[in-house]
């Protein structure tokens, strides 16, 4: 794993009505690495993603992607800047296939222009297969996105990101729901897929963090509560205190 850091979160402040859901979070994740956060309900997972993606405005702090501060950018620069963001629940175009899903989520269609103009080249063709491959769908290219299982649902939406080539992906809960032989292949899917940019999870199925994340980090209260391997984590007082106890 490389060492070089592609996401720089530094002291991260985020206060609603002076509520600070995100509170002077500092998290540092390398090129390539898998990061799972996790955290009991309330810990602020959901709303630190928000702010890498620019959903929400962060009131202090900094957030550094490849050198470039986030925090000054709208969520469409963000996404152009190479981060993508999936959330709970799968956003997938029903009543569309699985291709013209892929399709759509191919960059140059996403502006009202590209859009007019977008033709259907072999380089389009063959980022689509090849996705479909990676996500498990190769066989159901042609099938509305609608006679998927929630497992596969949540394939394509991972793949729809992947369309965009992001060097950093975002991932809530993305096995909720899934059967035991979903979540297996989407473990290797995950694996699979930071070999070339950096992910980052949040989860709370325990053993599937323990088979994918490289490091993870334990939010309690919008702060820091501890980091490092699973073993480790799974090990410190305070995190079976607030977490793992309960």
């Amino acid at each position: 794993m490389s060492n070089a850091v592609a996401l720089a979160v530094e002291d991260l402040t985020v206060s609603f009505d002076g509520f600070k859901a995100v509170d002077g979070l500092n998290l540092y994740v390398d090129e390539n690495e898998l990061r799972v956060v996790i955290g009991p309900n309330g810990a602020g997972k959901t709303t630190l993603l928000d702010l890498i993606c620019g959903r929400t405005k962060a009131t202090s702090g900094s957030v550094r992607f490849k050198e470039r501060e986030l925090t000054k950018m709208s969520e469409h620069q963000i996404v152009r800047a190479g981060v993508g963001r999936k959330f709970q629940t799968p956003s997938i175009y029903e009543n569309l296939t699985v291709f013209e899903n892929l399709e759509v989520s191919f960059p140059r269609g996403r502006t009202v222009l590209g859009a007019m103009f977008f033709r259907r080249t072999a380089e389009v063709e063959e980022r689509i297969h090849r996705v479909a491959e990676e996500i498990f769908l190769a066989d159901r290219l042609h099938e509305p996105a609608e006679l998927l299982s929630h497992g596969q649902k949540q394939w394509l939406e991972i793949g729809m990101l992947l369309m965009q080539e992001p060097e950093l992906m975002m991932l809530d809960e993305p096995v909720a729901g899934m059967s035991v032989s979903e979540r297996e292949r989407t473990a290797e899917l995950l694996k699979r897929i930071s070999k070339g940019r950096s992910v980052i999870v949040i989860e709370h199925d325990m053993e599937f963090v323990a088979s994918i994340a490289h490091r993870v980090t334990v939010l309690h209260q919008g702060k820091l509560l501890a980091e490092g391997s699973m073993e480790a984590v799974q090990k410190n007082p305070k995190v079976i205190e607030v977490y793992l106890g309960h």
